[in-house]
């Protein structure tokens, strides 16, 4: 597999997930998102030292790690080899967990085939395991929102972020369409899987709620994943904007 094959499985996957956001005509098509946020954990094929060499052959390099201990969550920041997206490979750290729901993921994730556990494209074939119940899922949720989210969502592509310059336009005049389609964006910088930089202004819009059929058969309607906006404070700063996304002083050196 190819980067570009393997962005545009990522890309068709998200939208497939997110049709109200496929279906957003707000900027030129095609239009490359300034950042890709994918989310996974720390167990089995699915850790980030299982996935980084994958991704690595795929032309990404590693450019810094950042730790979030109040969020459980270690991240990647990998940058490809043009000027394509940069990838934000955020992984929840399962001991964050408390004993039930961590087991109660893990048996979920036991559950996945052996071959959807291997291959370059794990973070585009959706959720490899089966569908937890409602119960289950409620669990994962009041234990850590992410857990939940996985749960259901498998490890893959949770929000895509754009550059408002790159766009020609501005963070506000954006809101203003986005808001109109029906998409209210947070101002709050936890929102989004990872805390943003205050390098940054910056704004996550959750998707709109859509149906979920979980095992037992229940349906209820819930907001998986969503976009991202954002734009540099200072406009002179010579850095992308994925460079910038996130806060200084959650980077960890890298050995």
């Amino acid at each position: 597999m190819q980067r570009e094959e393997f962005t545009q499985q990522l890309w068709l996957d998200y939208v497939h997930a997110h049709p109200d956001i496929g279906a957003l005509r707000l900027w030129p098509l095609p239009t490359t998102a300034e950042y890709m946020t994918l989310l996974t954990l720390n167990y089995g094929a699915f850790a980030s030292s299982a996935l980084l060499p994958s991704l690595a052959h795929l032309g990404y390099r590693v450019m810094s790690r950042y730790a979030m201990a109040d969020r459980g969550v270690l991240v990647h920041l990998l940058a490809p080899t043009d000027n394509g997206s940069w990838l934000v490979l955020a992984e929840l750290q399962l001991g964050t967990l408390s004993r039930q729901p961590r087991e109660k993921l893990k048996a979920l994730i036991n559950q996945a085939h052996p071959d959807d556990c291997k291959g370059q494209n794990l973070l585009c074939r959706g959720r490899p395991w089966p569908m937890p119940d409602w119960q289950t899922y409620q669990q994962l949720k009041q234990a850590h929102p992410l857990a939940a989210w996985l749960s259901i969502m498998g490890p893959r592509l949770h929000h895509a972020g754009f550059d408002c310059r790159q766009l020609g336009t501005t963070l506000d005049a954006l809101d203003q369409k986005l808001t109109q389609a029906g998409l209210t964006g947070q101002t709050d910088r936890h929102h989004g899987v990872v805390p943003i930089s205050p390098l940054l202004d910056y704004r996550f819009y959750p998707a709109p709620p859509q149906k979920v059929v979980f095992a037992d058969g229940d349906e209820h309607r819930i907001s998986l994943g969503g976009l991202a906006l954002a734009q540099k404070c200072v406009q002179t700063a010579h850095e992308r904007v994925a460079e910038l996304l996130l806060p200084h002083h959650t980077r960890c050196e890298i050995a």
